[in-house]
């Protein structure tokens, strides 16, 4: 086919894709031989998704992907520094290179280069040509120095975000039209490329000037009439060098080449030469995709290890705090931004004056590019040493306006193209949002290391960096102080923020490159990708959301716990036969073992006698007085904890409480909330039950509770085989009163509250691995008859004992236990004798359904979102198995159907459950009342 009217001619930046998928993809080796092939693997996809999209009618007739030759080009005779600050070509990705070549010819699509010239003067002289013969030219690039071809039939494909840019485009980028680009660029510079342009002008002035000039030579010729001194003598005195500038931006669009338009026709790819290729490559998914696609026969691929070693973290520059850039102003930031959109990637830590992102105000954010490659731009330090009582409130000198820094950074971190990676990114998107900015896709390295090493070693940044990098991070004592004396960040000299916080992403961005690619060896990637990731923006909604709190409802409450524990005091006082301060455990142990002399006292270093918990536990089971003791610490440990704290956590702006989520605070994945703890308000006592009572709904709304019914015995059920509790949950029975039936040999209709009482705690307790011990004090009865019971239970069920005895096995053999979504919990203790051994085996038969019930959760409450959206409600809450949510009073019905098929759906299709999973729904004006 002759190139003509009503062609339409696609070139692609070749350059452009390798990079997009260098940085997109994390480290990949072939496996046969360790060869790098991650960006050929991410190059091969892009072109898949290119070929597949690209049909209909405005399909391209002719297509080619248009590569650099070498760096070396007429421009560096022009200009010897052109483009010298560029970083060298990564190891790893060097040798992929010509693969991308071959992975080109392979899809049967032209693959063209030039010596001595860039891609970009291919394109130029392509389009000019092609637009010369009538036809449509598209160029798939978001490479700016591409937008002076832009017109005329000309257009540019920003593939990454699916934008076409046009003249109205480029007008809007540079602030002149396509044909003017050039001059705009040669006073502007380009610090990415090394174009020296005009000190001192950006694209802003720049553009303003070829604005009121018409051409830069008409700008040059009357440069003397320019009004701003400094301006105009910086034209004057660099006029050389901005013609300069013109040469190297300019595109040579009479390329010598060595083949026409008509060469690059769209040719169908031969299947055997591309699955050949796929294959050597050993790419197994892509290869299999593609030959269903060509309904061809998937070639075999051998892909046997050739004795190499799996390639070990790569190698990174030191750590060295002095090396990191202090962003002032904003040329400097728009240095860092060209380079972040150039690699697709970059490491983001922000500096605050508080842990609570409802009130922390932003005092820096600091972003890594590179190992080494790292900058802090302070926004928020003030000045030392004057002003008022409270210090000054002027600003440090050295930072930059924090609306201008942030309307800069905003396009960037909300770029769907650009990775942004943190390290508890939940933190940082939370602060950021507050100034309107939602960050979006991101990394984190906390959730990946949590994902990875869960049961191992804490997750965070400071264990991590001296686990993985050997690094010790600068201490934020150091900083800050303590005690007293403490300061805020934003009270911290620039100077030493900058080392502080620069180090922060440098050591981000490190972690992310050495756990990344662990995912995949480890075979997590799905718990990240799908249980991980996917939850920090649900959370961070519902933390923002808060939960309104009556204060007058908990001071009341607080008042009337006081009256309680008089009480309690009293009848203690009575039991011990005098007067002592139950809260002293000195006291309480003399009264205990020296004047009750009950059995079981041990005397500390101190030579006072334990009474923890575990101790009057155990004692209460037959006596009265420890057993009141123990109610007395509850209601007192109520009262301080919740009636008492919780006014202090009612945020001033909003009347709420805002808990924050801990994703890797359990090895169980389980979550965690701190400041204020929301999990552990107890639901068994009255006392506990009433603390909901404070959390309300605003007038014409409701709270409404969903609340799996018993999914771990139903979870335990499944995975144990057990086909009695399976029949009973299938069949809606009372499952307690079941067990109760089946173990005591009482006929359901006979059974008492205290009998399914005692099923209940043992139902509940052997998820846990309970011992006659802890059966005892839970229902404070003697040890033989607790341990009666449990031998009865495994007696009655015994494929339990056999869940547990294979699970621990398991637990020996690999060194972790799994889920059933594949969350991987590890057990270094398990083979460990003396009470750890025991305390090891417990958790390690209790995490995979204690785990794989916290992972059905998760996955509920990444879909609620979607299930929710339209209907007036928010959620608000996640206790273990129980989701709040706030409601509009005439929603409440959609609200109940709309979440509970989420959560009862959750866990397909992944794991397909042999046991029904329900949820139970309340709703009241308070919590109390909703659960």
């Amino acid at each position: 086919m002759s190139f003509g009217k009503g062609c339409h001619l696609h070139l692609i930046d070749g350059s452009a894709f390798i990079f997009r998928a260098y940085h997109a993809l994390p480290p990949l080796t072939r496996k046969s031989d360790g060869l790098p092939i991650g960006a050929v693997s991410g190059f091969c996809n892009m072109l898949q998704r290119y070929v597949e999209g690209n049909n209909g009618s405005d399909a391209p007739t002719h297509v080619a992907v248009i590569f650099d030759k070498g760096s070396h080009t007429f421009r560096n005779d022009l200009y010897p520094e052109y483009k010298a600050n560029r970083e060298a070509m990564p190891e790893d990705l060097r040798p992929q290179i010509p693969l991308t070549r071959r992975a080109t010819e392979a899809f049967n699509i032209a693959c063209k280069e030039v010596e001595g010239y860039e891609a970009d003067d291919i394109i130029g002289t392509l389009s000019v040509q092609a637009r010369k013969a009538g036809g449509r030219v598209t160029i798939i690039s978001s490479d700016k120095d591409l937008m002076q071809l832009v017109g005329g039939g000309v257009e540019m494909l920003d593939a990454m975000k699916n934008r076409l840019i046009d003249v109205e485009g480029v007008e809007e980028k540079f602030g002149v039209g396509p044909d003017r680009v050039v001059d705009v660029q040669a006073l502007a510079g380009d610090s990415v490329d090394n174009v020296p342009g005009a000190p001192g002008i950006g694209i802003k002035t720049a553009a303003l000037l070829i604005n009121e000039y018409g051409d830069l030579d008409t700008l040059l010729a009357r440069a003397e009439e320019i009004k701003q001194p400094k301006r105009r003598q910086t034209l004057i005195d660099h006029a050389d060098q901005i013609r300069l500038s013109r040469q190297l931006v300019q595109l040579d669009c009479d390329t010598p080449l060595d083949f026409g338009l008509d060469d690059l026709e769209v040719r169908d790819p031969d299947p055997d030469v591309l699955l050949g290729f796929l294959a050597e490559m050993e790419f197994r998914t892509l290869t299999k995709r593609i030959a269903e696609a060509m309904d061809a026969e998937p070639p075999e691929i051998d892909d046997t290890p050739q004795d190499a070693p799996e390639a070990d973290a790569p190698e990174m520059p030191e750590i060295d705090a002095s090396t990191y850039e202090h962003v002032q102003d904003m040329d400097a930031l728009e240095i860092w931004l060209k380079r972040i959109r150039a690699q697709g990637y970059v490491a983001v830590d922000t500096e605050t004056t508080s842990l609570n992102e409802m009130q922390a105000e932003l005092v820096g954010v600091s972003l890594a590019t590179q190992p080494g490659q790292a900058c802090y731009i302070p926004l928020g330090h003030k000045g030392e040493g004057e002003g008022d009582l409270f210090g000054s409130a002027a600003l440090a000198e050295g930072q930059m306006p924090l609306e201008d820094a942030l309307a800069a950074l905003k396009p960037v971190l909300e770029d769907a193209s650009i990775l942004k990676i943190g390290q508890n990114m939940k933190y940082d998107a939370k602060v950021l949002a507050r100034y309107g900015i939602e960050v979006s896709p991101f990394d984190d390295t906390m959730l990946i290391s949590y994902a990875l090493h869960a049961g191992l070693h804490g997750h965070g940044m400071d264990a991590l960096s001296e686990r993985y990098l050997n690094h010790t991070p600068i201490p934020i004592k150091s900083l800050l102080g303590t005690g007293k004396s403490a300061v805020t960040f934003d009270r911290v000299p620039v100077a030493d923020a900058v080392k502080y916080a620069a180090e922060d992403a440098d050591i981000t961005l490190r972690l992310w490159t050495v756990l990344k690619p662990q995912l995949h060896r480890a075979q997590v990637t799905r718990v990240y990708e799908t249980l991980e990731r996917p939850l920090v923006p649900v959370l961070a909604h519902m933390e923002r959301n808060g939960i309104k709190v009556d204060r007058d409802v908990l001071s009341r409450m607080s008042g009337a716990f006081a009256q309680k524990m008089a009480q309690l005091e009293e009848e203690i006082h009575e039991l011990a036969g005098r007067k002592f301060n139950v809260g002293s455990p000195k006291q309480l142990g003399e009264i205990l073992f020296d004047e009750m002399s009950l059995e079981g006292g041990k005397r500390g270093k101190t030579g006072a006698y334990a009474t923890g918990a575990d101790v009057l536990e155990d004692l209460a089971t037959e006596y009265e007085l420890p057993a009141r003791v123990l109610d007395w610490r509850q209601i007192s440990k109520l009262k301080s904890t919740y009636t008492d704290a919780l006014q202090d956590h009612i945020d001033p702006d909003t009347g709420r409480v805002h808990t924050s989520y801990q994703q890797a605070g359990a090895n169980t994945g389980r979550l965690a909330s701190s400041d204020p703890n929301l999990q552990n308000i107890p639901v068994r006592s009255e006392e506990g039950r009433r603390i909901r009572e404070a959390f309300v709904a605003p007038e014409g709304r409701v709270l409404v509770s969903l609340d799996y019914s018993q999914i771990e015995l139903r979870i335990l059920a499944h995975v144990a085989g057990i086909n009695a509790l399976k029949q009973a949950f299938k069949d809606g029975q009372d499952i307690h009163a079941m067990t109760a039936s089946e173990m005591f040999n009482v006929p359901i209709d006979e059974m008492t509250p205290e009998i399914r009482r005692q099923a209940k705690a043992i139902n509940f307790g052997v998820i846990y691995g309970i011992s006659g011990f802890g059966l005892a004090r839970n229902l404070r009865i003697p040890r033989g008859e607790a341990q009666g019971f449990i031998d009865r239970y495994f007696e009655r069920f015994p494929g339990i004992r056999t869940y547990m005895d294979d699970t621990v096995a398991f637990g020996k053999k690999h060194g972790f236990v799994e889920t059933l979504f594949g969350r991987k919990i590890h057990t270094p203790e398990i083979g460990a004798s003396g009470p750890r051994a025991g305390f090891a085996k417990r958790a390690a038969i209790n995490a995979p359904i204690q785990g794989t019930a916290a992972d059905v959760i998760r996955r509920a409450m990444i879909r609620m979102p979607d299930a929710i959206a339209g209907l007036p409600c928010k959620m608000l809450l996640q206790v273990h198995d129980e989701l709040l949510f706030e409601v509009d009073e005439g929603a409440v019905d959609d609200v109940i159907k709309a979440a509970r098929d989420a959560m009862e759906s959750a866990a397909e299709p992944v794991v397909k459950l042999s046991v029904p999973l329900t949820v139970d729904a309340g709703q009241g004006a308070n919590w109390a009342k909703a659960h």
